[in-house]
């Protein structure tokens, strides 16, 4: 639902590089090359049908070495045991927009690219980040931004700059002219001194889409993200109706599959939706208003859906509070807010594939791991949710080899909840420890006991 940000550079990161966390707070996360047990009540391993007790998880040099209670436990390992708690795969947020602010003054938000400086918009960036990964989230699929900010922010978080999640990132979300992903939609003519184009995301016709795809993979573009049809939180245009042809579609997706890069459609309309799954798109985002077919289509062709559950519950919280929403876009959200719970329940009888993805900026970042009961208040049982932000992410985000469960080679991403999530699965929401690659980055268990195994 996310519309582009803007005024976020390169330089801007590097000057925030120098200013955010952690060193600011004086808490520089534990080397990796280092040993841990990680011992709780019970653990979740991304893939079972249920948890495992006692869960144990053993960590040498960023990568788990070890899950279970027979594995082998390194001379001088630190063990932080964590109680009456679950050991999970660190969570996989698969839409957020992390160089956004959020912001319930619609009319600000319009004025921010105008009025904040590239600097602070990086710093906004880097706080969000941060915020991010304390909820739980250690890998993001960040799909809409500007200014390259993305990938400076990837980059700094994967160097250890600043703290934050995984990121795979898109640099630019592409669109048509005049559509959802068109960032100067909504503004006079000439006021930005240029025409939008392939460069910044802004495509018409497949050669420019194509050129469009390889303008993104230059830059530093780990997914390709589309706008196949109007959006919520922008002025002009309705939120269902397709936005790009199937030949422009079928150009984006055969050409982001040639540079191995998988793709994502936001899609509130059926058929826009259906023109990028037959091009064979990878996920589609959002599908508010996917019918019966589009939903049979999906599930023949593996499509995952990515909800967004919390998107749509941020804009009724805003609602309730009677927060001023533009009128156009308030029509939109509210036929959005009464289709999108139908079309969850729909996937889910037909069996389609269900990644977790939040659009975090439509409502406050942190608050992602909400979506987990929001995916369970409408059906879905607990186990699955669960899978749905670890293993089923990673299968999307093509990282199944790297991250989504707790299995020896895999990167060492490990959080802990109180008590057990699938009873009560808004426990999901109160994550008090963090690791990342073999750093912790937090650990808030008062009742925590630490040793060293001799």
């Amino acid at each position: 639902m996310m519309r582009r940000s803007y005024g976020l550079g390169i330089l801007a990161l590097f000057c925030a590089s120098f200013l955010a966390v952690p060193r600011a707070i004086g808490q520089a996360p534990q080397p990796v090359n280092k040993s841990y047990v990680l011992k709780a009540a019970r653990m979740f391993d991304g893939k079972s049908d249920g948890l495992v007790k006692p869960g144990l998880v053993v960590v040498t040099d960023g990568k788990i070495a070890g899950v279970g209670a027979g594995s082998s436990i390194p001379v001088g390992a630190e063990v932080i045991d964590l109680g009456d708690a679950t050991l999970l795969p660190g969570f996989i947020d698969a839409h957020t927009h992390l160089t956004s602010m959020y912001s319930e003054d619609y009319k600000q938000s319009a004025l921010d690219r105008l009025q904040k400086t590239v600097a602070e918009r990086a710093l906004d960036a880097s706080v969000n980040a941060r915020v991010t990964l304390m909820a739980g989230i250690t890998t993001v699929r960040d799909v809409g931004s500007s200014d390259y900010l993305d990938v400076g922010l990837r980059n700094a978080i994967r160097d250890r700059v600043v703290p934050g999640p995984r990121m795979l990132v898109c640099v630019h979300a592409l669109g048509a002219t005049g559509g959802h992903c068109d960032g100067e939609d909504g503004y006079r003519a000439g006021l930005f001194g240029y025409e939008s184009g392939p460069l910044n995301g802004v495509i018409n016709g497949p050669e420019e889409a194509r050129y469009a795809v390889r303008l993104d993979h230059k830059y530093g573009a780990d997914i390709i993200k589309v706008c196949a049809t109007g959006g919520v939180l922008s002025l002009t245009d309705d939120v269902d109706t397709p936005q790009l042809t199937q030949e422009e579609l079928n150009a984006i997706v055969d050409e982001a599959h040639a540079l191995r890069r998988k793709t994502a459609a936001h899609a509130h309309g059926a058929e826009g939706a259906k023109r990028a799954i037959r091009a064979g798109i990878d996920s589609i985002e959002h599908g508010t208003f996917l019918d019966d077919e589009a939903l049979s289509m999906m599930k023949q062709k593996g499509t995952y859906l990515v909800p967004t559950l919390m998107a749509p519950h941020g804009i009724q919280e805003q609602i309730d509070k009677g927060t001023y929403i533009p009128p156009p876009i308030l029509a939109k959200a509210k036929a959005a807010i009464a289709a999108g719970n139908q079309m969850f329940q729909k996937a889910l009888e037909k069996g389609v594939k269900i990644g977790l993805g939040t659009d975090a900026a439509v409502y406050a970042h942190g608050r992602n791991t909400e979506e987990f009961h929001l995916m369970v208040d409408l059906g879905m049982k607990p186990i699955d949710a669960l899978k749905a932000g670890t293993s089923a992410d990673a299968d999307l985000l093509g990282l199944a080899d790297k991250i989504g469960t707790l299995e020896a080679g895999k990167l060492a991403d490990v959080v802990a909840v109180p008590g057990d999530p699938v009873e009560n699965i808004r426990e999901t929401e109160h994550v008090f420890f963090v690791m990342k690659e073999g750093v912790v980055y937090k650990n808030d268990r008062e009742t925590a006991a630490h040793g060293v195994l001799k």
